[in-house]
């Protein structure tokens, strides 16, 4: 698969549950209305999608379905990561068996490992698979923070294609442009900083906020590549109260809550997430009202 590919908004889907098990049937459509609203790409079993208390069947099966659903009509990048390099490239191996076109593989976590251990976690999947890998740096999660440096030097392998940054820090992305090829796949992984991002030189956003107006998302996105600024300054304005909202608990209890308003799929997370908290329900609602004209 073409770099080129992995532009514009790219939504972290959602792992829908009914009765504690995964709805298939509600995942099948949510991957409907997002392709039908024009998003970019599809990020089945990355954080929002709860991989975390996905059992490895459960992961499998739903990085399938996506594949199977989305039929090639946009990009699917699986997401595929561990704290266990082995598992990390079983993972992988598996998205690229099952037909996705790239696997998001998280650093790992728990085992802060040093700066020469993430090149050789990223180099050992490179070297076993051959598929478009992105890093996926959220230290926020993983206590781990892989750096330009560390990055600049992955990007050189052949199948390291880009990096998803959830750091927030704008200036990054300009350091990274700077060292990295001209290929190498810039992607936000924060959607209030998505817009900066973009005038930083990346490429898109994997984002929350798509799940629940992916209309919105999809011509903010539009907009940046046009370099369009204007327009998209107007497209944040009517989706920023939303990228906030979705974090005001848990994620990804919020986006399942704004989800379930719209008859899409139930409200259920798994624990440790809770439902979420009836205090912020109405900020959500007033931000989902703000957003639809966007």
């Amino acid at each position: 698969m073409a770099n080129a590919q992995l532009r514009g908004a790219l939504t972290a889907l959602v792992t829908p549950f009914k009765d504690g098990a995964v709805d298939e049937a509600a995942f099948v459509k949510l991957v409907e209305r997002q392709i039908k609203a024009g998003v970019h790409g599809l990020v089945p079993v990355g954080t929002t999608g709860e991989t975390a208390t996905l059992s490895h069947e459960e992961h499998r099966r739903v990085v399938s379905l996506c594949v199977e659903v989305a039929a090639g009509r946009v990009p699917v990048v699986a997401g595929a990561g561990s704290n266990s390099t082995e598992e990390a490239i079983e993972l992988v191996r598996h998205a690229r068996d099952a037909g996705a076109d790239a696997a998001l593989v998280v650093t790992p976590y728990y085992n802060r490992p040093s700066q020469e251990g993430l090149y050789l976690h990223y180099k050992a999947i490179n070297d076993a698979v051959d598929m478009p890998v992105l890093i996926y740096n959220v230290p926020g999660r993983t206590s781990v923070d892989i750096s330009n440096d560390t990055i600049a030097r992955l990007a050189r392998l052949p199948n390291v294609a880009g990096v998803k940054d959830a750091t927030g820090d704008l200036a990054r992305v300009s350091f990274m442009r700077l060292q990295c090829p001209d290929d190498f796949v810039l992607l936000s992984g924060d959607d209030p900083s998505a817009l900066g991002y973009m005038a930083h030189g990346g490429h898109g956003v994997i984002s929350v906020t798509s799940n629940v107006a992916p209309e919105g998302m999809a011509a903010l996105m539009n907009a940046c590549l046009q370099g369009a600024w204007e327009t998209a300054l107007q497209r944040q304005d009517k989706l920023i109260h939303l990228h906030k909202a979705l974090f005001l608990d848990a994620s990804p209890a919020p986006t399942k809550f704004a989800l379930a308003h719209l008859g899409l799929c139930a409200a259920e997370s798994r624990l440790p997430i809770a439902p979420c908290a009836d205090a912020v329900k109405p900020a959500i609602l007033d931000a989902m009202a703000m957003a639809e004209a966007a």
